[in-house]
């Protein structure tokens, strides 16, 4: 009897959750029910998929509505009209036009006419497929209406989109919030109305006791339809099943291929290699996993054929095949990497290839794969669902409520009494929390991309959102849950950072040969490299440069490949807290230690000491420790994070993991301890192959700094820099002998340049400075260079605000007159000048020139003018002190204070914000002392509180020197950020001629 039912994926209109929907329509005993959303089909496959369990035979449609007025209700008869509805839909969307009336004749789609809206229209004819729907409140004009003679084609069509009262409430809300309106002035017209609720179906007999045509026909509508879809593990691979002519002509290319690439790879073909390669091509071919090799395989082609660089990485990264066809750069031979999290009989998805590029080449990437493998409408982005959080909803609902901000920002912040509030701000916090993780709006998945074999809208409707790329309705996990596996097309600076370092040495050194960054093997054995991870000095190396990598790199005492790949993994989330890390290293020091591994665990992961680090350890362990079939582990590493955790597949195989372990004879100690560690690390820890290419990324990063720093240095800042703020990459560059000037009109470009060993930071570096300034000047410069003041401002014509920021860092230092004379300059002759920067002068206007008094700049004064225009300066910092510090002490002199306290100066460069097991906040602290060298600092509950960190500059630290696995750290007691000295330039005093004192202060570049 319902025809018209709507989910929570209704955005910002339905309330009730697709599985909410279907124990409803249980309840009221249906056989068959619709899910008809509004403009949407995010719920149809999960709720397809639930409604078997609720012995419910699932029908899905779409509710077409204009705004909030509903055209018309549209079910589809099977798969095909299900296609033709999500094709109709999409078209609309993305073109962003409005529905037509009068549905388009579709042929395997039934179409329901709301009755009012047909009163107010001259349709007089109705095609098979049309019907008229006749809701509650519609049965007592029917009798009146020249409608009532179609017997045929009336049927009941009740909205459902309500349980209760607070539903409606709910639903009033998000309209408001839709439409960004105050809920006291929300419209009817954009509302639903309270009595769209599921009423039993005695009920709604009875309503229609006078017309049982009409429920006859409802019913028989209902019956028309079915939809299938197989969620089943052994389900379908629904990904494009052939790249070439046939299957057998791709399996065929996967070989030659292969071949191809193993004289590439490999100086010495082993039989270790072949068999590796036979047993993974075999399961390649079985498991119907060739097209999926193959289209990675041309990515990574037109990728090559462009010069980008890429990095491969996921679980495909244990796969020989994929190194043979250069899709990673890992050798899963030298690594032993574990076959079994690559691929095996039972995993029914292929392997993760993540493809990472330049941020600047990652587009270009993903529109080849729409026009190579979607010109038939079978490639989509991958969507994901925003949901609303509690402090966002707190916001919302605070408006439409109609709050004051500063009332919004307190109850937004949790900074209130609840004691104190009043009706309104309880309203809005109660209503928060129905809205919390409730879907708000359809976004892009980070990196996924569908490539089907039957066009993208047999699975969904699609919408356009601003990447300009078609995006599917629905999540991920719905994707895989019907046979869709995404390809990930990620963006990534850090590739950016090694192409452009590769072309600046080129520039900067044309006599170089480089050698192939994609080949990595001889930088893992170059002791210059090797030794400069051991001394952690990989600032702006991918992967490896925040403080807690600098941190574990020391305390590890890495100097080798396989242990920076063990240590990429060791350095995420759930290892550090789950205690494995600090365990892990303690075995790596101690041999000794290793001896108190369990004896199944040492057997199973003997590379790393019996503890957990990679992915794959959660398959080995379950496996091989609780005798899971590989299958049942595959489903325990996946279901450790995200959704997928709650599914019912999950907890029968943790029970079953617990099960079996007992029966083994593992006392529940030993099994709950294993648990705990699996629990809290697998949805954060790495698969080895995924480390290893983060590793092997590392390594090129990491030759291009060792031997060309300055080069390296300045395609980070270029890029965006990476960890740290461009002032820190500055100061790398610096410590290896770079000269640092600021812009220059005569030698800047947009992006920072090199030259020798001088570096000039571009123009994008100067806060203020408009695209279009820069790009005039540069323009401009192509006719010659600057010679004076003068020429600059006839050929550049730029605001006195946009001149006002280049003389003031000094950009016009080649003409040889200071900084001050040339400000008076300028703003005498823009006081005197109509100047219009968009408008060029027709002729050249004489100034007279005036004879200035000689004025003094100081460094002093430069470096404000710095700070405030780079945001940094390039002067020491520590000169700017207001008074000079009372230790000297630096991080060098640490080793002769353990265990005592001492104070230190530190200019803080970034702050790590914890919490403890207990829910405290407690900091790490990064700083450099005066020499330009690492502090760092560990700012337990009781000193966080007390002395908090106050935003940028140096502070005076107290605090006791401690060890822990050799690198040095102080546990902070007390701390304070020093004043810095008054801005000279708001504080100048004059002479009895009128011209400025000069204070004579003088300051020297931190070494």
């Amino acid at each position: 009897m319902y025809l018209n039912n709507h989910s929570y994926y209704s955005l910002r209109y339905g309330t009730i959750s697709e599985i909410e929907l279907l124990e409803m329509a249980q309840q009221h005993g249906c056989d068959y029910f619709p899910l008809t959303d509004i403009n949407n089909t995010s719920a149809c496959l999960n709720f397809i998929r639930k409604a078997p369990s609720y012995d419910i035979k699932p029908i899905v449609g779409i509710d077409f509505r204009n705004d909030a007025k509903q055209c018309y209700v549209c079910l589809a008869k099977n798969n095909k009209g299900f296609f033709e509805l999500n094709r109709f839909l999409s078209e609309h969307l993305h073109e962003e036009k409005t529905f037509p009336d009068q549905a388009p004749p579709f042929y395997h789609s039934l179409v329901i006419y709301p009755f009012e809206k047909l009163l107010a229209s001259e349709k007089t004819t109705f095609l098979a497929n049309e019907f008229i729907g006749v809701g509650l409140t519609d049965i007592n004009k029917l009798r009146f209406s020249k409608l009532s003679e179609f017997t045929d084609k009336l049927v009941v069509l009740h909205p459902v989109t309500f349980r209760d009262k607070r539903d409606f409430n709910t639903h009033r809300l998000l309209r408001a919030i839709d439409t960004n309106m105050l809920l006291s002035k929300l419209p009817e017209s954009q509302q639903g109305k309270p009595e769209h609720k599921m009423y039993p179906v005695t009920d709604i007999k009875k309503a229609f006791q006078n017309y049982s045509h009409i429920l006859k026909n409802t019913e028989k509508l209902l019956r028309q339809c079915s939809i299938e879809f197989n969620f089943s593990k052994d389900r379908e691979n629904q990904n494009l099943k052939t790249v070439f002519e046939s299957i057998d002509a791709d399996f065929e290319k996967l070989v030659e291929l292969c071949e191809l690439g193993l004289p590439r790879r490999y100086e010495l073909i082993t039989d270790s290699i072949r068999q590796r390669l036979e047993k993974e091509l075999s399961l390649i071919k079985q498991q119907n996993f060739v097209s999926f090799f193959l289209i990675n395989w041309k990515i990574i082609q037109y990728a090559k054929s462009k010069d980008y660089y890429h990095v491969g990485r996921g679980s495909g990264a244990n796969s020989i095949v994929a190194y043979l066809l250069e899709i990673t750069d890992v050798d899963p031979i030298e690594l032993d990497l574990y076959f079994e999290r690559f691929m095996n009989l039972y995993r029914a998805s292929p392997p993760d290839f993540d493809i990472d590029f330049s941020s600047w080449d990652r587009e270009d990437v993903t529109r080849f794969i729409f026009e190579a493998f979607g010109n038939d409408g079978q490639a989509a982005l991958l969507g994901a669902y925003v949901t609303f959080k509690h402090s966002g909803a707190v916001r919302e609902l605070g408006k439409v409520f109609g709050l004051p901000k500063h009332e919004i920002d307190k109850l937004s912040d949790g900074k209130y009494d609840p004691n104190k509030l009043d009706k309104l701000s309880r309203l809005v916090l109660k209503y928060a929390r129905y809205l919390h993780g409730r879907p708000n709006y359809i976004s892009i998945h980070a990196a996924g991309i569908l490539i089907s074999e039957k066009p993208i809208h047999y699975f969904s409707a699609t919408h356009l959102p601003p990447k300009g790329f078609p995006t599917v309705q629905f999540d991920m996990h719905i994707a895989e849950d019907v046979g869709l596996y995404k390809f990930d097309i990620l963006g990534q600076r850090g590739l950016g950072k090694i192409k452009d370092a590769i072309a600046i040495i080129k520039e900067n050194h044309p006599e170089v040969i480089l050698p192939n960054i994609h080949n990595a093997k001889p930088f893992f054995k170059d002791p210059n490299i090797n030794m400069m991870i051991e001394r952690a000095e990989c600032i702006g190396c991918f992967y490896v440069e925040s403080p807690a990598m600098r941190m574990l790199l020391k305390k590890l005492g890495v100097r080798d490949y396989l242990t920076l790949v063990a240590a990429s993994s060791i350095i995420r989330p759930g290892v550090a807290k789950s205690g494995m890390m600090r365990e892990y290293i303690l075995r790596h020091k101690n041999p000794e230690r290793r001896k108190q591994a369990h004896p199944v665990l040492w057997d199973i992961m003997p590379d790393t000491y019996g503890v957990m680090v990679y992915q794959e350890d959660v398959i080995k362990v379950a496996h091989h420790y609780a005798g899971l079939d590989l299958g049942e582990a595959d489903v325990l590493r996946r279901g450790m994070s995200g959704k997928y955790r709650s599914r019912e597949e999950f907890q029968a195989v943790k029970n079953k993991f617990i099960a079996n372990c007992r029966e083994r004879g593992e006392v529940d100690d030993v099994i709950f301890e294993v648990w705990r560690q699996i629990e809290s690390f697998a949805g954060y820890a790495f698969a080895k192959g995924h480390s290893a290419s983060y590793a092997v990324e590392s390594y090129q990063s990491l030759f291009l700094k060792c031997y060309y720093p300055l080069e390296y240095m300045v395609a980070t800042i270029n890029n965006g820099g990476g960890f740290y703020r461009v002032e820190m990459y500055l100061h790398e560059a610096r410590i290896n002998g770079a000269i640092i000037h600021v812009p220059c009109i005569n030698t800047s470009l947009i992006e920072s340049t090199i030259n020798g060993n001088e570096i000039y930071l571009g123009f994008q570096h100067l806060q203020g400075l408009e695209k279009r300034s820069m790009v005039k000047i540069i323009e401009a410069r192509v006719h010659g260079l600057f010679d004076s003041l003068d020429d600059f401002m006839e050929r550049v014509p730029l605001s006195i605000e946009q001149l006002d920021i280049l003389i003031r860092i000094d950009a016009f230092r080649s003409f040889g007159k200071n900084k001050r004379s040339l400000l008076w300059e300028a703003y005498y002759k823009c006081n005197h000048v109509a100047s219009d920067e968009f408008q060029k002068q027709l002729f050249k206007v004489n100034i007279k020139d005036f004879v200035l008094p000689e004025f003094t700049i100081t460094d002093l004064e430069n470096a404000f003018d710095q700070l405030e225009l780079l945001n940094f300066t390039l002067y020491n910092p520590f000169v700017l002190l207001e008074k000079p510090p009372t230790s000297n002490l630096l991080t060098s002199n640490l080793v002769s204070y353990l265990n005592n306290i001492v104070v230190i100066y530190g200019y803080l460069i970034t702050v790590k914000n914890t919490g403890t097991s207990r829910g405290d906040r407690m900091f790490f602290g990064t700083f450099l002392d005066q020499k330009g060298a690492w502090i760092d600092t560990v700012h337990f509950p009781p000193a966080a509180k007390k002395y908090p960190f106050k935003g940028k500059g140096i502070y005076r630290i107290t605090g006791k020197v401690v060890s822990e696995f050799d690198f040095l750290s102080i546990e902070v007691i007390k701390q304070e950020r020093m004043p810095y000295v008054s801005d000279p330039r708001f504080n100048v005093t004059y002479n009895r001629k009128g011209l400025p004192e000069k204070n004579g202060m003088s300051f020297g570049l931190l070494r």
